[in-house]
């Protein structure tokens, strides 16, 4: 028996919820996993991946096998990724969360969705990654003494993340080492207000918050220094009518949040792409309301 895992891309913080928001997009890994007596792993898309035990999703695999007191003398893993590595899309949640479900589908589902969760988000560290790409949705979760406390809610008003991905990557780790280790009191309450006022508008379909509601203080500011032209990215979105912007996850991507009935925005993205930002690809995606999912062969 072989499984095959798809898992959505996802968009952590949406700028005001850092840490604690996120949203799955239809974008995917597709991971097709199969037990064997060594480690196979190979890319159909010929991208440079590890093909050893230093595989992500072989790691993820091996730990449910562990934790489950099963042997694993190895997997046949073939790898489909359509998420852009170190682009701030999810990449390696996605991998995660393969390596977990497709372990677990393996084993004959011993660990529920609640322990696939929690698992996940221990291993990433960053449940509004994680959780929105089980889950699907739009997701607010946290993470506290190893287990997630989330909510999934559904989005209300069409929308379409306008997504501008740039030919450079920036680091999970590099992104977060740019970040201060103190804020002030002022900035906690500026981003507290509007993750709230976020979330709020966003399954309330009063979309003409989401400009204000994706403003914020603790991350970004001290991220765009590390994005080259992705202040000047943020500006032409809105310019162009989108409804906010901010940086997807840990970056470099650039996020559009734009009215679906706005059919020709792609189109204009892509021009003033050409012109102006060669280096920054602009792609229409979509929430993901489904999540991560298992196909058993």
């Amino acid at each position: 028996m072989g499984v095959t895992v798809k898992v959505p891309a996802t968009s952590a913080n949406m700028g005001s919820g850092y840490d604690s928001i996120g949203i799955a997009l239809d974008l995917y890994n597709v991971i097709t996993m199969e037990e064997s007596d060594h480690i196979d792993i190979t890319d159909v898309r010929g991208d440079d991946i590890p093909t050893d035990e230093n595989n992500l999703i072989y790691q993820c695999a091996k730990k449910v096998y562990d934790i489950c007191g099963k042997p694993l003398s190895g997997l046949k893993i073939v790898e489909d990724c359509a998420i852009p590595q170190t682009r701030g899309l999810g990449s390696s949640s996605a991998c995660t969360v393969a390596g977990i479900l497709g372990a677990n589908a393996l084993l004959g589902d011993p660990l529920s969705q609640e322990n696939i969760i929690d698992l996940a988000a221990s291993i990433e560290g960053h449940p509004d990654n994680s959780t929105p790409a089980i889950l699907g949705g739009f997701c607010v979760a946290l993470l506290e003494y190893g287990k997630v406390w989330s909510v999934r809610v559904p989005m209300n008003g069409t929308v379409d993340f306008i997504t501008f991905i740039p030919d450079f990557e920036l680091s999970t780790e590099k992104a977060r080492a740019a970040l201060p280790q103190k804020v002030a009191h002022h900035d906690a309450v500026f981003n507290l207000a509007r993750a709230a006022l976020l979330a709020g508008s966003l399954t309330t379909g009063k979309l003409e918050n989401v400009g204000v509601a994706v403003g914020d203080c603790l991350h970004q500011p001290y991220r765009f220094d590390l994005i080259p032209g992705g202040r000047d990215v943020v500006h032409a979105a809105k310019c162009m009518g989108a409804l906010g912007a901010f940086i997807s996850g840990a970056g470099p991507s650039i996020i559009a949040v734009v009215d679906s009935a706005d059919k020709t925005y792609l189109s204009r993205a892509q021009m003033y792409c050409e012109q102006n930002f060669p280096h920054w690809t602009p792609i229409r995606l979509t929430c993901d309301e489904v999540g991560a999912t298992v196909t058993r062969f």
